[in-house]
């Protein structure tokens, strides 16, 4: 694993993710936790739990999503993540 990223339990993901060959895929929420071995808490289901990651409030699986070079957003339907590479996200 890359030494950017501590130990923290997120590190399946982020394994996962740094082996993904897609740029822009969706698992659902059981997909992610039968690769993480542990169920999703219950404020994963808040849109910003997927991204939201500060100095202030820092959140193991955004960091782990991010150290893998990805971006994640809960989909609008919920119950799912879109996960997009970081390098193919448009610039605003």
């Amino acid at each position: 694993m890359s030494g950017n990223l501590y130990e923290n339990k997120y590190e399946p993901l982020y394994d996962y993710l740094m082996q993904e060959k897609r740029a822009d895929f969706v698992l659902t929420y059981e997909e992610i936790e039968e690769i993480l071995g542990f169920a999703l808490p219950r404020s994963a289901q808040r849109a910003e739990w997927w991204d939201d990651d500060t100095p202030e409030h820092p959140r193991d699986q955004a960091q782990a999503i991010h150290q893998a070079g990805y971006d994640s957003r809960r989909a609008p339907e919920g119950g799912k993540v879109r996960f997009r590479k970081l390098s193919t996200i448009p610039r605003r």
